[in-house]
């Protein structure tokens, strides 16, 4: 029912059960949750910026961005922010909703705060959404940022408990989880999701849901990414050599994403530029209802802006006009062609 409230109790039995169902079973579920919070032929536009690349001392097996590998890419200084102000605007005009800043740090450094604030501050101006992923924080930091007008802190929790060693050692899962409460209590909203076609199972994917679903609040946007192997990097090389992960699973997990976590945004993040046209429409069917536009997520790449006007036109989907789930009775009354 559209009146209850997400479920927190889920276990991962539960949640691997709906993994199990027929292919078409689970995507109809996950549909009718879909439309029951949101409106299905919207779809919310965020762009990221990588305002600090490279360098970073964390050694997460799939990204060209850590200091541990060789993946050719060169290290960077923070940004300004009058720059990072000016491709936000160019985001804005160019449809996108709410602007990422991203940094490829271990953790945020107080030192860097006011440079950040001033960036945060200067986006929010433009009357876009703001979200930021620093890495770890202290409630201090965090704070802070939502005294800068931070609205969204994204922290992923990148795969399930289990599987986690096999991703990364330098920061451990309870960390990850303790970043995610300072930003809660700090009053900011949530973006936390994971990886996925790392070399996990399915049950690593379901474990990684299962830990989502019973956050003491979901995450109000919720990343799916498909891994895009990076070669240098210990988590490309393996799937290079492995193979990625089958498109139909991929929707899977984003139909059980929606249906565990039926408030969050459910956002097509890495890897969207290898997906076909189909399969971002499955997705989409399934209940992924935000999507990274703007041709270039941190360092690598995804559809570009003609792309993806030509796909929500075949689709007939449009840009969300307001984040979150819908009000359902303006909604049905919308449907019914009242309003």
């Amino acid at each position: 029912m559209t009146d209850d409230q997400p479920r927190h109790d889920w276990t991962l039995p539960q949640v691997e059960a709906l993994f199990d169902l027929p292919f078409m079973e689970l995507v109809f579920q996950a549909a009718t949750v879909h439309r029951a919070w949101f409106d299905p032929s919207e779809v919310q536009l965020s762009q990221l910026l990588s305002v600090k690349t490279g360098g970073c001392a964390e050694n997460c097996g799939y990204c060209s961005q850590s200091a541990h590998f060789k993946t050719g890419l060169k290290a960077e200084k923070l940004l300004d922010a009058d720059v990072v102000i000016a491709k936000a605007r160019e985001a804005r005009d160019g449809g996108a909703q709410r602007f990422c800043m991203g940094a490829a740090w271990r953790e945020l450094k107080d030192r860097d705060l006011p440079k950040l604030a001033a960036m945060i501050g200067g986006v929010k101006a433009l009357g876009l959404e703001t979200c930021a992923t620093l890495g770890m924080l202290t409630p201090e930091q965090a704070k802070s940022l939502k005294d800068a007008g931070l609205d969204y802190y994204n922290h992923n929790l990148d795969t399930g408990p289990e599987y986690y060693g096999d991703v990364v050692t330098t920061r451990t899962y309870q960390e990850r989880l303790d970043t995610l409460a300072y930003v809660r209590d700090a009053g900011m909203s949530t973006c936390c999701g994971g990886i996925v076609g790392m070399g996990e199972t399915r049950r690593d994917r379901a474990s990684l849901l299962h830990q989502l679903a019973t956050l003491p609040s979901h995450p109000d946007s919720l990343p799916v990414n498909a891994l895009v192997p990076v070669a240098g990097t210990p988590l490309g090389d393996k799937v290079k050599r492995e193979g990625e992960i089958d498109g139909l699973e991929f929707v899977r997990t984003v139909a059980v994403a929606r249906i565990v976590c039926p408030k969050s945004m459910v956002r097509l993040s890495a890897g969207r530029d290898d997906m076909s046209r189909e399969l971002q429409a499955l997705c989409f069917m399934a209940g992924a209802n935000s999507i990274f536009v703007g041709g270039k997520l941190l360092t690598t790449p995804l559809p570009g802006q003609d792309e993806d006007s030509a796909l929500f036109q075949d689709l007939d989907l449009r840009p969300m006009r307001a984040a979150g789930p819908v009000d359902q009775k303006l909604r049905s009354v919308e449907l019914m062609g009242i309003a």
